[in-house]
């Protein structure tokens, strides 16, 4: 897969899973606390519209903010779009390594990201994330607990991009019908899967 480069104002799906194919989140406290870092690392420079995480793997859906409203220290281009998320990886990477007493890199090499350019697309990657613990048997996507299917449907405060993202799907009982059914091309985004 080839690397992209993070443009501001663009949508990407960010993808990746444990070296070797193992596990990255061991336990429930894992989970909080890499939101938690993505919270403090991502959030500055990006705006989550989907993310699912699972025991050996995560995907988000994000946009890229515009220009004018990154820190300055991206504006001036003392750092790069993709800084936070090396942050982000090395801060979760460590404290996993120390917690398990473990070693050597928890991720796969390079973190995968495709650029969106196509609101069809965008609906299917969304629908796809949302739905992932069903599609790998792990769980009914309507109550796990680790994506962002819940936050979206409530009526609660939330960093997501809730309002886009409905309206993407029009409402909100639109967006659980299609997710209820299921209804994506899986063919369309089928290249850009993990399995």
């Amino acid at each position: 897969m080839k690397h992209q480069p993070f443009e501001v104002g663009h949508f990407y799906h960010v993808f990746n899973r444990g070296n070797n194919k193992e596990n990255i989140f061991k336990t429930e406290d894992n989970y909080i606390y890499f939101l938690n870092l993505v919270k403090k690392y991502l959030l500055p420079i990006c705006d989550v519209y989907s993310y699912c995480l699972l025991s050996n793997h995560f995907h988000f859906i994000i946009r890229i903010k515009d220009f004018n409203e990154l820190p300055e220290n991206f504006k001036n281009g003392k750092t790069k779009l993709h800084q936070p998320f090396s942050n982000l990886f090395n801060a979760y990477t460590k404290a996993i390594n120390k917690k398990h007493q473990r070693t050597g890199s928890l991720f796969q090499e390079h973190l995968k990201r495709i650029q969106i350019n196509d609101e069809d697309y965008l609906r299917n990657l969304i629908v796809y994330v949302n739905t992932n613990p069903t599609h790998h048997s792990i769980s009914n996507f309507e109550d796990y607990k680790y994506s962002s299917y819940q936050s979206l449907i409530s009526k609660k405060d939330s960093l997501l991009k809730r309002e886009e993202v409905l309206n993407l799907f029009n409402d909100v009982e639109n967006f659980k019908y299609v997710h209820k059914v299921k209804k994506l091309n899986i063919e369309a985004i089928n290249e850009y899967l993990l399995e």
